[in-house]
């Protein structure tokens, strides 16, 4: 089949930024070496495959959604919305969508189908772990110039004895997920 459209998330866990999705869509036949997991990628390696990824794709959208839609929604609900914000990116059509997970996408007419542990079982789903997780990572690095006490140029927004340090220091900044644990726990018992 044609127009076959994988789509992943990235960033469920983390205490702070947004959580984002990708969609992607090769021409038939196309398959990116490299592409595996992106949590079993390194950086650097993520990286890389990313734009071998964006070169050989028919097309790639993007969806994010913030800490405020997070914090008044969850997150399951924030990924399947970054989801669907992916998909809509598009100008064209999938004929199917392969989504990573056991969770279908609302609020869309076109066909998709649920894959649990899509990313290592799937090529389109896989490339758009890996497309999500480098969109995602360069947010965060981006944000780390506004917000530097938290390190995320280095955890992304993970809980990390550093980000706990800026935490305890400074207190939560405009892109922590207030509804998440650490608000309701003592710091001393992060990492």
């Amino acid at each position: 089949m044609k127009l076959i459209c994988g789509v992943d998330e990235a960033g469920r866990g983390p205490l702070a930024g947004p959580v984002v999705a990708a969609a992607v869509i090769f021409p038939g036949g196309v398959f990116v070496g490299g592409v595996d997991d992106s949590k079993k990628l390194s950086p650097k390696k993520r990286h890389l495959v990313c734009g071998s990824i964006l070169r050989s794709s028919l097309e790639v959208g993007v969806g994010i959604v913030g800490p405020d839609y997070i914090d008044q929604h969850n997150i399951l609900q924030a990924s399947l919305e970054a989801m669907r914000l992916a998909v809509e990116s598009l100008t064209v059509n999938p004929r199917l969508i392969l989504v990573d997970g056991n969770r279908s996408i609302p609020n869309t007419d076109l066909p998709q189908r649920t894959v649990i542990s899509g990313d290592r079982k799937c090529h389109a789903i896989a490339s758009a772990s890996i497309v999500a997780k480098v969109t995602r990572d360069l947010l965060m690095m981006e944000l780390h110039r506004f917000y530097p006490q938290y390190d995320f140029v280095n955890n992304k927004g993970y809980p990390t004895p550093a980000h706990a340090e800026g935490l305890r220091s400074f207190g939560p900044c405009p892109i922590h997920r207030k509804s998440f644990k650490f608000h309701r726990t003592r710091l001393t018992d992060w990492p």
